[in-house]
């Protein structure tokens, strides 16, 4: 039998006004209530909207702030799927004063030379950072062969992008450069860098005395590691600390415990931005493809390797010109590459 309404057990009457609706809004409580709800509502949603405009603004304004080159050669024959970048670290003393060239044993130089060259591939395969020795043997357009780096000085960076065009069979869709003074100062804006260090080196010429294990680099260390020669493998051992380090420091630059802290994040964009270099068709959000794509290494799911060398004269390498065709071939068909054309 129905209770009727009012009877012991069945409660208060409720108001029709007051009940949830099945969405889950709530739309019950007094009208000053909801008043309040809604402003808060609506202040919030200003927030978002300042917050996005702010992080828009400061986008463009690091943008327009990169220096720009013409790198990229205006009739290339390359082709190849994916995208690839040329990472170039440069020996560029702009914007250290005579007192950080002291400290950190970069000399006094005139003129700028690639201390360090990479390329960076990625694609459907997923990532793969390829370092490029410096002294590798290769045909220079219009200059006979020699080392790669020395393109550089040959003809600035269209000229080494040619040369790295023609001795890889890639394409190469974008162009970074990092001088001395913004590796510092990236490296120093999130605080520093984590890394283990397999056997203590000292070297005078590059600033660096370190011992051995895990430990926090800053960034004028950080240079001397990532310069320094004085080991047993020289330039083999060199190139692998770059791609390591590079990795552990986009690692780091794109963790969300950088990303949303204004104290690192903006100091980091400004120090990049302020020296690096890239072509004049890149903007910010191809600096941003190529952290998310370095990420992918860093994390372990992408490729970390060396051209393949077959054989030395003097100080000049010589590539493994079948294993190299594997590798760069893969890449270029945006394929994982195997192993076996792993090198040195």
């Amino acid at each position: 039998m129905p209770r009727p309404a009012g009877a012991a057990g069945a409660g208060p009457p409720v108001h029709p006004a007051s009940r949830a609706p099945r969405d889950g809004r709530v739309t019950s409580g007094p009208p000053s209530l909801r008043r309040v709800g809604r402003a808060l509502r609506g202040r919030w949603q200003v927030v978002l909207v300042l917050l996005l405009v702010v992080l828009v603004g400061f986008g463009v304004y690091l943008d327009q702030n990169m220096s720009r080159v013409e790198a990229l050669p205006a009739s290339s024959e390359a082709t190849s799927d994916g995208t690839n970048y040329l990472i170039v670290g440069s020996d560029s003393r702009d914007g250290l004063t005579a007192e950080d060239e002291e400290r950190l044993a970069t000399g006094d130089a005139a003129g700028q030379r690639t201390d360090t060259m990479m390329l960076l591939h990625t694609g459907s395969s997923g990532s793969v950072l390829v370092s490029i020795p410096r002294d590798s043997y290769v045909p220079i357009p219009g200059k006979g062969s020699n080392k790669i780096n020395a393109a550089f000085a040959f003809g600035g960076p269209q000229l080494l992008v040619e040369t790295v065009e023609g001795a890889t069979g890639l394409r190469i869709d974008h162009y970074v450069e990092v001088g001395f003074g913004g590796f510092v100062g990236a490296v120093d804006a999130v605080g520093g860098v984590d890394m283990c260090i397999p056997q203590a080196i000292e070297d005078p010429k590059a600033g660096l005395n370190i011992s051995e294990g895990c430990q926090e680099l800053d960034g004028g260390t950080a240079l001397g590691y990532v310069r320094t020669r004085a080991t047993a493998g020289s330039d083999f051992d060199r190139v692998q600390r770059q791609r390591e380090f590079l990795s552990a420091l986009l690692g780091k630059a794109t963790s969300p415990l950088t990303l949303i802290n204004p104290f690192r994040m903006v100091p980091l964009a400004s120090a990049v931005t302020d020296t690096i270099t890239v072509d004049d068709s890149d903007h910010i959000w191809h600096l941003a493809g190529l952290a998310w794509g370095m990420r992918g290494v860093s994390g372990g799911d992408g490729v970390q390797t060396t051209v393949p060398i077959g054989g030395s004269s003097g100080s000049n390498l010589r590539w493994d010109k079948d294993r190299a065709q594997q590798l760069f071939g893969a890449l270029q068909q945006d394929q994982a590459p195997p192993e076996e054309s792993f090198g040195p």
